[in-house]
């Protein structure tokens, strides 16, 4: 799944290439939408809420939309070749004379006037990337529910907006605690410095087409992707198993040498298989690797 730096990005690319213009061809490709037409309508601007994105068209409307795990928005300059997936997969297409952003396999796809958006992203907490940081309020979401996993803590949108499974397994080894650590149990010094780590990681990968939190040459990552190749601190083997984010399961690395706090054991006649190594500076921007996988 995107996190808040690639949807940062998408937005930005999305911006660059249709606001301030007039839409010329405007095609929604979902039962709901079949007869809305935007063409004559300049678009405004597109900007990131946590990973949902917000196209402002004149006349007050927002086109919400979501890429959660396959979803992607590409922009293609006049006679090329679109190139995001078949066509069937197209849900929206919004081109102007100069430039044509296709919205493809996107699962969240609303049209709404723009005083409601609150509808649709009010419930979201303090975004990273967002002018509405406030690392304080953010702080104080995550320690609300002492008992929960800070794993689990840390994707609930609810707490703080942008964080997705990459990230919440670079910062817990940043932090040196375990994703299933309950959060109250964080050391008040690293719960301190939990909100500013984060924020810092997403600033500073938001213009990069590779994503990079370790700061080593030819190490983009230092867990995220790399079960069960050795930890880049102490060489001890990277462990991965899955994690509840309150919807449905995910894919969590940790070193069991680096890391302090609890963390699931695998279950009786059940081995971590080894991972394909990907090439160097290829780990994915989505949040995409290798998963387990069971051997008798």
């Amino acid at each position: 799944m995107p996190e808040g730096d690639t949807v940062w990005q998408a937005a930005r690319r999305l911006h660059d290439a249709l606001a301030g213009a007039v839409l010329t061809r405007s095609d929604f490709r979902v039962p709901r939408y079949a007869t809305v037409d935007l063409t004559g309508r300049t678009v405004l601007e597109t900007v990131p809420r946590g990973k949902h994105l917000l196209t402002r068209v004149e006349g007050g409307l927002t086109l919400h939309t979501h890429l959660r795990m396959d979803g992607s928005w590409k922009v293609f300059a006049p006679g090329r070749r679109w190139s995001g997936g078949p066509a069937h997969q197209i849900r929206v297409i919004l081109g102007t004379a100069d430039r044509t952003a296709v919205g493809y396999r996107l699962p969240v796809l609303e049209l709404i006037r723009t005083a409601d958006e609150v509808r649709a992203v009010g419930h979201l907490g303090p975004d990273l990337l967002g002018p509405d940081w406030d690392a304080e309020r953010a702080l104080a979401n995550l320690l609300a529910d002492p008992a929960r996993p800070l794993g689990e803590a840390l994707l609930d949108q609810r707490n703080l907006a942008g964080i997705g499974n990459v990230y919440k397994s670079e910062l817990c080894f940043l932090l040196g605690v375990t994703p299933w650590l309950p959060v109250g149990e964080l050391p008040a010094g690293r719960a301190a410095k939990l909100p500013v780590l984060a924020r810092r990681l997403l600033e500073a990968n938001r213009d990069r087409p590779v994503r990079r939190t370790t700061g080593l040459r030819g190490q983009n990552l230092f867990v995220y992707g790399r079960a069960p190749r050795p930890c880049p601190r102490c060489g001890t083997s990277v462990r991965l198993a899955d994690q509840g984010d309150g919807s449905r399961e995910r894919p969590t690395y940790w070193c069991p040498s680096c890391q302090a706090g609890p963390a699931p054991a695998p279950a009786p006649g059940t081995a971590w298989a080894p991972a394909p190594a990907p090439a160097p500076g290829s780990e994915p921007r989505s949040g995409a690797g290798p998963h387990r996988r069971r051997t008798r």
